[in-house]
């Protein structure tokens, strides 16, 4: 595995800032039967006309290319909506959620994407990319959620297990969990990512350098927002969130949530190790 960082050209990587691409899809009875089913939600999933859980709209109006068309790493080929970045390593970093209204069962849904912005920086490892999407949410017409989804590309020199790093603070609400990997190809399949990191062990560890595989960063907000709903008693009306350190399948972790009046504070974090993803919820 060479760990040659390759040359970003920052200049033609900026030339995609301002393109657009629009997704059209539908809160199908059949997705909302099986995403309920993946996280184990209590009782009967919601029937047509009913709201569904606020983080669903990661599995809808998303890119399907034929499989000839996908790069090595499973993702999309590099240079379609998202700008051809050549450093290996891909991760969804964190984002911003502004929900305006319910996604509903058999909603018709149209998602307007655009490129904010593409910023190279130099971290103690090499190289890191990051690139700003906006996205924009409607079902049947009517504005439901605006987000903005932050992705890293990294080199191979960055280390894939981080050592040495501050053991979490404990939570006022906690829930133990155990990602395994049906649970991670389920997620995969619902949200139509291929990325190999997510599912293949051997290209995982052996190609990128992972000792395991990794927890989707969209899959551990989903559970955070989903714990907030519960603790609160109704999904909230913004969500933030970042990835600190990678998640792996093997790894003992739980969710944890503290009041900070009308926000939660929220992560999750390794048994005796660092907060993975943090976020915030609140109602306001």
């Amino acid at each position: 595995m060479s760990k040659t960082s390759p040359v970003v050209d920052i200049a033609q990587l900026r030339g995609w800032i301002g393109r657009e691409a629009i997704g059209v899809d539908i809160v199908s009875e059949d997705l909302v039967r099986k995403y309920h089913a993946t996280f184990n939600f209590p009782g009967e999933p919601p029937k047509p006309g009913e709201a569904v859980p606020p983080l669903i709209h990661f599995c809808l109006a998303q890119p399907a290319v034929p499989t000839e068309q996908l790069g090595a790493d499973g993702h999309l080929a590099r240079g379609g909506f998202l700008p051809p970045v050549p450093l290996p390593r891909r991760m969804w970093a964190g984002g911003a959620l502004a929900f305006h209204g319910d996604l509903k069962v058999n909603d018709a849904v149209k998602r307007f994407s655009r490129i904010e912005d593409v910023v190279l920086k130099e971290g103690r490892t090499g190289a890191l990319c990051f690139v700003t999407a906006r996205h924009r949410l409607e079902a049947n017409g009517r504005l439901v959620l605006e987000e903005r989804q932050d992705i890293v590309y990294r080199g191979l020199d960055a280390p894939a297990r981080v050592t040495n790093v501050p053991q979490a603070e404990q939570g006022d609400h906690q829930r133990p969990m155990k990602v395994e990997p049906p649970l991670l190809f389920r997620y995969s399949a619902l949200t139509f990512n291929s990325h190999r990191i997510h599912y293949d062990r051997r290209y995982a560890t052996q190609v990128e350098g992972y000792p395991g595989l990794v927890v989707h960063a969209p899959m551990q907000a989903a559970l955070l927002c989903n714990y907030a709903t519960e603790l609160r008693g109704a999904p909230p009306s913004r969500f933030i969130f970042r990835g600190l350190f990678p998640l792996f399948d093997d790894d003992g972790f739980a969710l944890h949530a503290t009041d900070q009046g009308d926000m939660l504070k929220l992560w999750t974090a390794k048994e005796n190790g660092p907060a993975c993803l943090a976020a915030e919820a609140s109602w306001t």
